[in-house]
């Protein structure tokens, strides 16, 4: 069974859309990859979303990446690729990892691309989960197979493609 807890700090607008946008994008995500069966797993698989400040984003992203800015999505895995091949096999309940938005740089970047926050808000969980997942835009090619799942994903659920110019 898939949990995902959803943390929200101002200047974040605490109202109820935001839990269960996180939990469709989240599990949009899981979906269109080959761990689509951890939705209905045992053990227990946790993500928690952290919907956050430019203060702290920037904090946690000096601290643990050494780049003292804020930006738009981090994501902490709590798996490596060894445990995520052998979730079938783990008992209790598992974090899958973390996943923290910047207010200030998603509206900002909302903004630009003529965009909602909420639309934002969903491509950045979608990719802050692929992430969570292993997967990763370092290589040319992993970049390009990990677009064209956030591509599919945002398509299937009636939103824009992030990477149109």
């Amino acid at each position: 069974m898939l949990d995902i807890a959803v943390l929200m700090e101002a200047p974040w607008q605490d109202d109820d859309a935001w839990e269960p946008l996180a939990t469709r994008a989240a599990t949009a995500a899981l979906l269109a990859t080959p761990m689509a069966g951890l939705i209905d797993a045992k053990p227990a698989i946790e993500l928690s979303i952290r919907l956050a400040s430019d203060a702290e984003v920037r904090a946690l992203n000096r601290d643990y990446r050494g780049k003292d800015k804020p930006t738009n999505v981090l994501s902490f895995p709590m798996l490596d690729a060894d445990d995520l091949a052998r979730l079938d096999r783990l008992h209790g309940e598992i974090l899958l990892g973390d996943i923290v938005l910047a207010y200030e740089t998603c509206a900002r970047e909302a903004a630009e691309r003529g965009i909602s926050l909420a639309d934002h808000a969903t491509h950045l969980i979608v990719h802050g989960t692929l992430h969570l997942l292993g997967h990763d835009h370092l290589e040319d090619e992993e970049a390009e197979a990990m677009e064209r799942i956030e591509r599919d994903v945002l398509q299937g659920l009636g939103l824009h493609n992030p990477y149109e110019d």
